[in-house]
């Protein structure tokens, strides 16, 4: 380096640096959780509109014996795993950005948490009982 050019300076600390995390301490892991969800929602989501599709109009017994079969089961569930942990990884970020308060931004990421989890199983029930024919 040359007496003219400046060193390069950075914000980051130096356990920053050495971890590589931002100011999240998350990295990019987020990021791809949130793309490989978004992926697997696409993938699934025109076998879940026929699905959709087949059940209008049926009665409960009807939409359990659609529901009966495995496949269609499990592209459901995958679908709704894939949508509530997508659904809490997009408000997360969200409540981190835009919260500033952190006892308030605490209990927000924690009602996301337990929001998120009511929903899939919530879903997960409803899938598993129609199916059941229960």
């Amino acid at each position: 380096m040359s007496t003219t050019e400046t060193p390069k300076r950075s914000m980051r600390t130096p356990l920053g640096r050495v971890r590589n995390l931002g100011a999240a301490h998350s990295g990019t892991s987020d990021f791809w959780r949130q793309r490989l969800t978004g992926v697997a929602m696409t993938l699934l989501m025109l076998p879940v509109i026929v699905v959709v599709m087949m059940l209008l109009g049926r009665n409960q017994a009807g939409a359990a014996q659609i529901l009966g079969s495995l496949p269609i089961a499990l592209i459901l569930l995958l679908f709704i795993f894939a949508s509530a942990w997508h659904m809490k990884i997009g408000m997360q970020v969200v409540i981190e950005d835009y919260v500033h308060n952190e006892k308030l931004k605490l209990v927000a990421v924690m009602l996301n948490n337990f929001f998120s989890i009511a929903v899939a199983l919530a879903s997960t029930y409803a899938i598993l009982k129609l199916s059941s024919g229960v």
